[in-house]
């Protein structure tokens, strides 16, 4: 039998309700202080880390993904 992939069907990987809050809290945090740090020094990979913070915020405040149900 061939390997799916994750993701793949109902038993995939997003089947479990996606990240929780805290790990979305962690990343966050961890894009920001390297967005912090690469902007200090300069690098334009701090755009890229920006962007992933941005993305961090969106999901961990609900603004995009999946919405809870009640």
């Amino acid at each position: 039998m061939a390997w799916a992939g994750w993701g793949a069907g109902p038993a995939g990987a997003g089947s479990a309700g996606g990240p929780s809050k805290i790990f979305l809290g962690a990343m966050l945090l961890g894009s920001v202080v390297v967005t912090g740090i690469l902007a200090r020094d300069g690098a334009p990979a701090a755009l890229l880390a920006g962007a992933a913070a941005v993305y961090f915020g969106l999901r961990l405040f609900g603004v995009i993904g999946p919405k809870e149900q009640k």
